[in-house]
C-alpha cells in the first residue's frame, strides 16, 4: 500500500536530516514523497550541505510551493500518511502550535494534525526558552511528536553520517516505516553472555 510522506525543510540548522530522510524514502517502492522547502530552508541548505533547491527538489516525488495554499496536501481529503519537519525551526513551531496556517508547512501540518496522522518534529535550537517549551507541549497535546535530532553514541558513531542515520532511523520509527540497517539497535549490555 502507497504511504505518502510530507517531509518538509526549514531555516533551522540540520537541513541534512530532511535531505537524508527524502534520499532514505527514495529508495522505498511503496513510499510516495512530497517535499515543501522553505525559503530560509534553501539558504541553509545550500549554506550548510551544498545542495540547492534543485538538487534537493529531485529527491522528492513532488514538490509543493512553500505559500502554495491550493496544494494536494493543504487538504484532508488528500490521504497522506505522515509528515516530518526536519528541521523545525521555532517560528514554524510556534505558527503549527498556534493554527496560524500562514504557509503551506503549517497548513499541511495542521491538517496533519486534525486528521490524526503522525506528524514529527525536529526541532534546532538550544538552549530553549518558555515559550519553546510551552509550543512543543502544545503539539504534542495534539498529538504531534517532538523528536529533537540529539545523538546517541551507545552505537560509536564512526562519522557524522553515522549520526544523521540514527536520527532519520528513528524519525522514521516513528512513523512506522521500517528500514532496516539504518539504526543500531540497543541489544543490552550482556548480549551474547
Amino acid at each position: 500500500m502507497l504511504k505518502r510522506v510530507i517531509i518538509a525543510i526549514t531555516g533551522a540548522t540540520g537541513c541534512i536530516y530532511g535531505i537524508r530522510l527524502l534520499q532514505v524514502l527514495a529508495e522505498l517502492p511503496d513510499v510516495e514523497t512530497h517535499l515543501i522547502l522553505s525559503p530560509a530552508g534553501v539558504i541553509t541548505a545550500e549554506h550548510e550541505t551544498g545542495f540547492d533547491k534543485k538538487a534537493i527538489s529531485v529527491l522528492a516525488d513532488q514538490c509543493h510551493r512553500h505559500k502554495d495554499f491550493g496544494a494536494s496536501i493543504s487538504s484532508g481529503s488528500f490521504p497522506v500518511h505522515s509528515m516530518v519537519v526536519a528541521p523545525c525551526s521555532m517560528n514554524t513551531l510556534g505558527s503549527i502550535a498556534h493554527g496560524l496556517d500562514n504557509n503551506l508547512i503549517s497548513r499541511a501540518a495542521g491538517v496533519t494534525l486534525k486528521e490524526r496522522r503522525t506528524l514529527v518534529l525536529l526541532p534546532r535550537e538550544t538552549p530553549l526558552h518558555l515559550v519553546h517549551l510551552r509550543n512543543m507541549t502544545i503539539v504534542t497535546e495534539m498529538g504531534g511528536i517532538i523528536a529533537p535530532p540529539v545523538p546517541s553514541f551507545y552505537q560509536r558513531p564512526a562519522n557524522i553520517e553515522d549520526l544523521i542515520n540514527q536520527t532519520v532511523g528513528r524519525t522514521l520509527d516513528a512513523l512506522g516505516i521500517d528500514v532496516p540497517d539504518l539504526v543500531q539497535r540497543w541489544e543490552g549490555l550482556n548480549k551474547g553472555a
